[in-house]
């Protein structure tokens, strides 16, 4: 007889880590140029003035300033405002 109870493949899954996507730097707050604003997958909100994107869909701030999010015709948009 065997001492211990069959393990089985269950204890070998094991889950992958998330893509820590969503919003890195919030409204208000003092970027330099090149900081992420946002990890996305597709084009959830949308790149204003002072912002690009990148091939991922990432949001990143070309300019120095402060991270402004509003909506326009019901499209989110996150822009930088100089100061």
């Amino acid at each position: 007889m065997a001492t211990h109870k069959a393990g089985g493949k269950t204890g070998q899954h094991v889950s992958p880590k998330g893509k820590r996507l969503g919003v890195k730097v919030s409204d208000g707050k003092k970027v330099k140029a090149g900081s992420i604003l946002v990890r996305q997958r597709g084009q959830q909100i949308k790149a204003g003035e002072g912002v690009k994107m990148g091939r991922d869909f990432t949001l990143f701030a070309v300019k120095e300033g402060v991270v402004k999010y509003f909506q326009k015709l019901g499209k989110k948009i996150v822009s930088i405002i100089s100061k």
